[in-house]
């Protein structure tokens, strides 16, 4: 059994930020989460794609943002429990938590923080027969080595940023690129889609709008082609050595949707002065959370992070008031960073 101030289930930029906030008010905290890395998604899914709105950082990838965030709470030692997911939650007669997770890791909480961004998240399948012969081979749901790509014929699939992204981030790198969506909007931003329309303009890509992809042909894992069925047009069958989908995340709550909290829709109802939910003692904060004028950015999870610290030390030492205390001149927070004598 572990003892610890606070659970943080997600192990995104806000999950890690929280062990930052908990931390400077000297505040212990294990970290829990299913996928393989800290980082949520932006190690999942965009390690590579830069951000531009993370305050003071004009520019960083995710990875990078994610490497940061873990250097500011090294000084916190916090435990980070990976590869595991939440499966109990419950509040024992004393008013702490009891957690457990997949791997039977059990721990003793004073407070629970779910910073789960979309939940347990999964890419959209292609659901061609045989697909799953493919996946991880030359059938990717995303990218984490665009150099395998050099030189190959590319078969894109989706009509979102991803997709976009990464038919403008291959073009110079792939020998030839075909991009297939089943409309002919786009949900990416319109400076992306009208690159892409200036690449087939010029005759540097293909696109086929209206459309789905029906059939793979291959062996041994190795795609050699793809079959497109345009609507009300006869079959084309497009060369592809990689097809890359893009169809965007399916995001389940898991087991979150059993702990009996204020559910909207996927989104978890909290209140805006200490980011609870409606369980006392367990709080919400990021993309999962939900309250009027919120808004999924990572820097208001940061500011929700802040809140929800603040709340977690009030609720554990009710007869004490919380002072603020600055990172610049506080004795008390330079001995929690490490850096007093």
């Amino acid at each position: 059994m572990i003892e610890t101030d606070a659970v943080i289930v997600g192990a995104g930029p806000c999950g890690l930020f929280q062990v930052f906030e908990l931390g400077l008010l000297g505040l212990k905290a294990e970290v829990i989460d299913s996928i393989r890395q800290p980082g949520g998604q932006c190690t999942e899914l965009y390690p590579d794609k830069p951000i531009y709105d993370i305050p003071a950082i004009p520019v960083c990838s995710g990875e990078e943002l994610t490497e940061a965030l873990l250097k500011q709470i090294e000084p916190f030692s916090c435990g980070m429990h990976l590869r595991e997911e939440v499966f109990v939650v419950r509040k024992n007669s004393d008013g702490l938590f009891h957690v457990e997770t997949s791997a039977g890791t059990q721990f003793h909480a004073k407070a629970v923080v779910i910073a789960g961004g979309v939940g347990s998240f999964q890419p959209r399948q292609l659901r061609v027969p045989d697909a799953e012969d493919f996946a991880g081979k030359t059938l990717h749901y995303r990218v984490q080595d665009p150099k395998q790509f050099a030189g190959k014929k590319l078969a894109i699939l989706g009509g979102g940023d991803s997709a976009l992204d990464w038919v403008l981030e291959l073009i110079n790198v792939a020998e030839h690129i075909t991009l297939v969506h089943r409309r002919d909007e786009y949900r990416a931003v319109p400076a992306s889609v009208a690159k892409m329309r200036k690449l087939v303009a010029d005759g540097k890509m293909d696109v086929i709008e209206k459309a789905k992809a029906t059939a793979i042909d291959g062996v041994s894992g190795s795609i050699r082609s793809l079959t497109i069925q345009p609507k009300e047009e006869e079959l084309v069958d497009v060369a592809a050595d990689h097809v890359l989908v893009f169809f965007g995340l399916a995001p389940k709550l898991g087991p979150i949707a059993e702990w009996g909290l204020d559910i909207n829709r996927k989104t978890i109802n909290v209140d805006t002065e200490r980011f609870e939910t409606s369980e006392p003692g367990i709080y919400a904060i990021g993309d999962i959370s939900f309250y009027p004028g919120k808004k999924k950015l990572i820097l208001c999870g940061f500011h929700e992070a802040a809140l929800a610290a603040f709340a977690i030390k009030q609720r554990i030492e009710p007869d004490k008031k919380v002072h603020v205390q600055y990172t610049t001149t506080s004795p008390i927070m330079h001995k929690r960073l490490g850096l007093a004598d």
